[in-house]
Protein backbone atom coordinates (compact mmCIF):
# COMPACT_ATOMS: atom_id res chain seq x y z
CA UNK A 1 0.00 0.00 0.00
CA UNK A 2 2.76 2.41 0.43
CA UNK A 3 2.75 5.45 3.23
CA UNK A 4 1.38 8.96 1.89
CA UNK A 5 4.49 11.54 1.59
CA UNK A 6 8.09 13.20 0.47
CA UNK A 7 8.78 10.71 -2.77
CA UNK A 8 12.74 11.15 -1.28
CA UNK A 9 11.93 9.77 1.90
CA UNK A 10 9.40 6.64 0.57
CA UNK A 11 6.55 8.25 0.02
CA UNK A 12 3.68 8.29 -2.55
CA UNK A 13 2.17 10.99 -4.15
CA UNK A 14 -1.73 11.37 -3.12
CA UNK A 15 -2.85 10.17 -6.50
CA UNK A 16 -1.50 7.09 -6.12
CA UNK A 17 -1.69 6.69 -2.81
CA UNK A 18 -5.47 6.93 -3.12
CA UNK A 19 -5.11 4.78 -6.18
CA UNK A 20 -3.31 1.75 -3.96
CA UNK A 21 -5.99 2.40 -1.03
CA UNK A 22 -8.76 1.59 -3.94
CA UNK A 23 -6.34 -1.36 -4.77
CA UNK A 24 -6.40 -2.49 -1.19
CA UNK A 25 -10.42 -2.51 -0.46
CA UNK A 26 -10.98 -4.15 -3.70
CA UNK A 27 -8.75 -6.97 -2.08
CA UNK A 28 -10.26 -7.07 1.03
CA UNK A 29 -13.69 -7.00 0.12
CA UNK A 30 -12.68 -9.79 -2.38
CA UNK A 31 -10.43 -11.63 0.00
CA UNK A 32 -13.70 -11.82 2.88
CA UNK A 33 -15.98 -12.46 0.12
CA UNK A 34 -13.65 -15.51 -0.61
CA UNK A 35 -14.00 -16.84 3.25
CA UNK A 36 -16.44 -19.59 2.64
CA UNK A 37 -14.59 -21.26 -0.13
CA UNK A 38 -11.00 -20.83 2.07
CA UNK A 39 -13.00 -22.70 5.07
CA UNK A 40 -13.82 -25.88 2.42
CA UNK A 41 -10.68 -25.75 1.10
CA UNK A 42 -8.68 -25.82 4.53
CA UNK A 43 -10.99 -28.79 5.09
CA UNK A 44 -10.49 -30.25 2.09
CA UNK A 45 -7.32 -29.70 1.35
CA UNK A 46 -5.30 -29.80 4.17
CA UNK A 47 -7.79 -31.57 7.12
CA UNK A 48 -8.44 -28.46 9.20
CA UNK A 49 -11.24 -28.54 11.34
CA UNK A 50 -11.32 -24.81 12.32
CA UNK A 51 -10.92 -22.16 9.93
CA UNK A 52 -10.10 -18.56 11.81
CA UNK A 53 -10.43 -15.63 9.30
CA UNK A 54 -7.88 -13.01 11.07
CA UNK A 55 -9.53 -9.93 9.49
CA UNK A 56 -7.52 -7.22 11.20
CA UNK A 57 -8.45 -3.96 11.73
CA UNK A 58 -9.53 -2.53 8.44
CA UNK A 59 -12.74 -5.00 7.68
CA UNK A 60 -14.46 -2.22 9.90
CA UNK A 61 -13.62 0.40 7.35
CA UNK A 62 -15.40 -1.36 4.16
CA UNK A 63 -19.01 -0.34 4.58
CA UNK A 64 -19.67 -3.78 2.71
CA UNK A 65 -23.05 -5.13 3.90
CA UNK A 66 -22.01 -8.23 1.61
CA UNK A 67 -19.13 -8.78 3.55
CA UNK A 68 -20.48 -8.53 6.63
CA UNK A 69 -23.33 -10.80 5.95
CA UNK A 70 -21.12 -13.40 4.15
CA UNK A 71 -18.74 -13.50 7.03
CA UNK A 72 -21.76 -13.52 9.84
CA UNK A 73 -23.22 -16.32 7.69
CA UNK A 74 -19.85 -18.51 7.58
CA UNK A 75 -17.92 -17.98 11.24
CA UNK A 76 -17.94 -16.32 14.16
CA UNK A 77 -17.49 -12.61 14.24
CA UNK A 78 -15.67 -11.83 17.24
CA UNK A 79 -14.45 -8.61 18.53
CA UNK A 80 -11.62 -8.28 20.83
CA UNK A 81 -12.07 -5.28 22.70
CA UNK A 82 -9.14 -3.05 23.96
CA UNK A 83 -10.05 -2.10 27.34
CA UNK A 84 -8.99 1.61 27.70
CA UNK A 85 -5.58 0.63 30.06
CA UNK A 86 -4.36 -0.92 27.06
CA UNK A 87 -5.48 1.69 23.90
CA UNK A 88 -1.77 3.79 24.65
CA UNK A 89 0.17 0.42 24.13
CA UNK A 90 -1.87 0.04 21.11
CA UNK A 91 -0.94 3.46 19.93
CA UNK A 92 2.32 3.46 21.35
CA UNK A 93 3.58 0.22 19.19
CA UNK A 94 1.85 1.75 16.08
CA UNK A 95 3.73 4.90 17.01
CA UNK A 96 6.99 3.47 17.14
CA UNK A 97 6.74 0.75 14.08
CA UNK A 98 4.49 2.75 12.13
CA UNK A 99 3.03 0.89 9.24
CA UNK A 100 0.92 1.62 5.86
CA UNK A 101 -2.41 1.80 6.96
CA UNK A 102 -5.99 1.32 4.77
CA UNK A 103 -8.33 4.80 5.50
CA UNK A 104 -11.42 5.64 4.14
CA UNK A 105 -11.55 8.33 1.52
CA UNK A 106 -13.46 10.38 3.34
CA UNK A 107 -11.94 9.42 6.74
CA UNK A 108 -8.13 10.44 4.49
CA UNK A 109 -9.53 13.91 3.27
CA UNK A 110 -10.57 15.11 6.30
CA UNK A 111 -7.84 14.00 8.59
CA UNK A 112 -5.40 14.95 5.72
CA UNK A 113 -6.62 18.53 5.45
CA UNK A 114 -6.15 18.44 9.61
CA UNK A 115 -2.30 17.08 9.31
CA UNK A 116 -1.64 19.72 6.69
CA UNK A 117 -2.64 22.77 8.48
CA UNK A 118 -1.95 21.83 11.70
CA UNK A 119 2.05 20.84 10.44
CA UNK A 120 1.84 23.93 7.64
CA UNK A 121 2.73 21.55 4.57
CA UNK A 122 1.72 23.15 1.39
CA UNK A 123 1.06 19.37 -0.10
CA UNK A 124 1.30 15.84 1.31
CA UNK A 125 4.57 15.83 -1.08
CA UNK A 126 6.50 17.57 1.95
CA UNK A 127 5.18 15.41 4.91
CA UNK A 128 7.86 12.75 5.94
CA UNK A 129 5.59 9.79 6.02
CA UNK A 130 5.56 8.12 9.28
CA UNK A 131 5.17 11.56 10.71
CA UNK A 132 1.49 11.78 8.98
CA UNK A 133 1.30 7.83 9.93
CA UNK A 134 1.89 8.11 13.66
CA UNK A 135 0.05 11.09 13.81
CA UNK A 136 -3.20 9.78 12.51
CA UNK A 137 -3.19 6.26 13.93
CA UNK A 138 -4.88 7.66 17.60
CA UNK A 139 -7.32 9.21 15.12
CA UNK A 140 -8.31 6.67 13.28
CA UNK A 141 -7.98 4.15 16.26
CA UNK A 142 -10.42 6.23 17.80
CA UNK A 143 -12.61 6.29 14.65
CA UNK A 144 -12.94 2.57 14.38
CA UNK A 145 -14.20 1.63 18.07
CA UNK A 146 -17.64 2.69 17.15
CA UNK A 147 -17.86 0.38 13.68
CA UNK A 148 -15.98 -2.55 15.45
CA UNK A 149 -18.84 -2.24 18.69
CA UNK A 150 -21.92 -1.60 15.82
CA UNK A 151 -20.63 -4.97 14.11
CA UNK A 152 -20.10 -6.95 17.08
CA UNK A 153 -23.60 -5.85 18.28
CA UNK A 154 -25.38 -6.19 15.13
CA UNK A 155 -23.90 -9.76 13.69
CA UNK A 156 -21.14 -11.14 16.51
CA UNK A 157 -19.93 -11.18 19.49
CA UNK A 158 -17.20 -9.33 21.95
CA UNK A 159 -14.42 -10.63 24.23
CA UNK A 160 -12.16 -8.28 25.95
CA UNK A 161 -8.51 -8.09 24.87
CA UNK A 162 -7.12 -8.98 28.76
CA UNK A 163 -8.89 -12.27 28.74
CA UNK A 164 -7.17 -13.35 25.56
CA UNK A 165 -4.22 -12.52 27.40
CA UNK A 166 -5.04 -15.33 30.20
CA UNK A 167 -5.63 -18.09 27.12
CA UNK A 168 -3.05 -21.00 27.55
CA UNK A 169 -4.74 -24.01 26.00
CA UNK A 170 -7.69 -24.57 22.87
CA UNK A 171 -9.76 -25.25 25.60
CA UNK A 172 -9.34 -21.89 27.30
CA UNK A 173 -9.90 -20.42 24.19
CA UNK A 174 -13.33 -22.32 23.28
CA UNK A 175 -14.72 -21.39 26.98
CA UNK A 176 -13.60 -17.78 26.24
CA UNK A 177 -15.69 -17.46 22.59
CA UNK A 178 -18.84 -20.19 24.95
CA UNK A 179 -18.92 -17.11 27.12
CA UNK A 180 -19.07 -14.69 24.74
CA UNK A 181 -22.17 -16.53 23.27
CA UNK A 182 -23.76 -17.20 26.67
CA UNK A 183 -23.41 -13.23 27.56
CA UNK A 184 -25.25 -11.98 24.02
CA UNK A 185 -28.34 -14.94 24.55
Amino acid sequence: MGKLGDAKLGGLALAEFKRRQKLHYQAEVAAMLDVPEFIHKAEDIYGYKHFINDAGGSVCELDNQEVLTTLAQHTLIIYIKIPETLEQTIIQRAKSDPKPLYYREAFLDEKLAEFLALRNYQSTEQMPPDEFVTWVFPELYKSRLPRYEAIAEQLGYTIDANDTAAIKTEEDFVQLIADALAAKS
